[in-house]
């Protein structure tokens, strides 16, 4: 089998998308549970100077279905709308993101090789090739955002594990 560039990317960011939804259902339940008002998480951050969850989250989107539209467009710059306030907006965002991901084609992510594709962002740009914006630029920030959405709802003492964060891995069937 030869392995593709839908395969080095498609999977991996519905995996761990799949895996942020599930973040976004524990905190909720863990409000719930605790009698928690929702904006305590929704809004929680790691350190006064980084994003809170909400916008952790809604940087997974960006960094994975709003790439692979970016590239499709030759042009991508990060949408500065905020992010839903409720669990349920989340939700929502995260599962019409991953289904879009889903959908995708992947002979249309293996025709984005070569491709040019521009980062945009503040009055600044950067060069890439589709492959190399994916994989060296969009997929990191994707991790960094998951993994920080992770560590703020850790810090504030939802009980998570790694397979929390990794998701539903990909085995041999």
């Amino acid at each position: 089998m030869t392995f593709s560039f839908y395969a080095a990317t498609i999977p991996n960011f519905c995996q761990t998308l799949g895996a942020v939804g599930g973040l976004v259902a524990k905190a909720e339940a863990h409000c719930a549970e605790k009698g928690l008002a929702p904006a305590e998480l929704i809004q929680a951050r790691l350190a006064p100077d980084m994003w809170p969850f909400a916008d952790q989250v809604k940087s997974t989107i960006w960094h994975s279905i709003g790439a692979v539209e970016g590239v499709r467009k030759g042009v991508f710059s990060p949408e500065m709308k905020s992010p839903p306030d409720t669990f349920a907006g989340l939700r929502t965002w995260v599962a019409d993101s991953l289904a879009a991901l889903e959908k995708l084609d992947p002979a249309e992510v293996d025709g984005f090789v070569g491709r040019p594709m521009r980062f945009e962002f503040g009055g600044r740009g950067m060069d890439f090739t589709a492959e190399d914006y994916l994989l060296s630029f969009a997929q990191p920030n994707f991790y960094f955002h998951a993994a920080t959405a992770y560590d703020i709802l850790r810090v504030k003492g939802l009980a998570l594990g790694k397979k929390d964060f990794m998701g539903r891995v990909r085995r041999k069937t």
